[in-house]
């Protein structure tokens, strides 16, 4: 009789270069929507990490399931782990892994729109317990990578363009002292000038400031020049992950992702589906 040998599963702990290792895990919608299926990634020690994708591949709900913010949406994890520095904390509360060095930046930025810039960059202090001066330190750190906050920072953040209230978002994190930070769509709505000094400047953090990051993505031509590995989803799953450069010069990814094709003949109708190549899935 012939034998089936099973996928092992990833161990459930982290190697000591990992900082996260997201393990096979399932995410549920209103204990009826499967949303994730098996999605593992890990992200090392002072890493750039892209997940990319189409949007509704589930780039968000992934983040999200990490950063433990799920609940607010009536989402669960149901299978699988997460674990963040060594430690399981997928029933961690959002303050508790903030504290312990992960936060996000979410789609669209969510800034205050009422309070002015500083202040918005200060309410990214609210868990630490270092006092005043360590605050105010890390508050002029965060203006010397963005100095354009700066000069704005009396305004208030509502009305200040898209370009500074993204900055003021991944300011706003940097307070909190990150180990990492999932950054989710930082591209969207910006202009592509705009853009290239936001990838610029998480790259600075990252070299400089040792701050890993989780970068979840549409603008893959972009994630991959920053980032140093890739994963891709496409329906809540994990179909190709890999180095940046490996990813960027696959022609599956070149074609569906960046709009490039060897065979310049081909139509849009015939390649904008992947399922007509077998060996993506394979």
């Amino acid at each position: 009789m012939a034998t089936v040998e099973l996928a092992a599963s990833k161990p459930t702990t982290a190697p000591a270069n990992l900082l996260l290792s997201v393990n096979n895990i399932e995410v549920i919608y209103d204990r009826i929507i499967l949303v994730l299926k098996g999605v593992s990634l890990d992200v090392p020690k002072g890493g750039i990490v892209a997940l990319l994708g189409a949007n509704g591949a589930g780039k968000t709900t992934t983040l999200k399931a990490i950063s433990n913010l799920l609940h607010a949406e009536r989402g669960n994890v149901t299978k699988g782990a997460i674990l963040f520095d060594g430690t399981e904390v997928q029933h961690l509360s959002p303050n508790e892994l903030v504290r312990r060095g992960c936060i996000q930046v979410m789609e669209g930025r969510h800034c205050f729109g009422h309070l002015t810039i500083e202040e918005n960059l200060l309410t990214g202090a609210f868990t630490r317990r270092d006092g005043k001066t360590a605050i105010r330190r890390d508050l002029d750190l965060v203006y010397s990578y963005f100095p354009l906050l700066a000069r704005r920072k009396n305004a208030l953040s509502g009305y200040t363009s898209g370009g500074e209230q993204q900055m003021c978002a991944l300011g706003r994190a940097l307070m909190s002292r990150p180990k990492m930070i999932l950054l989710d769509e930082p591209s969207m709505g910006l202009a592509p000038q705009i853009v290239e000094e936001i990838f610029r400047i998480v790259k600075d953090l990252n070299e400089k400031e040792v701050v890993s990051f989780l970068l979840a993505e549409q603008n893959t031509h972009m994630a991959l020049q920053f980032a140093r590995y890739g994963y891709i989803l496409e329906n809540g799953r994990v179909v190709m992950d890999g180095e940046a450069k490996a990813l960027a010069a696959n022609e599956d990814v070149k074609e569906f992702y960046l709009g490039i094709s060897e065979d310049r003949r081909k139509s849009f109708r015939d390649s904008k589906h992947y399922r007509r190549r077998k060996r993506w899935l394979a």
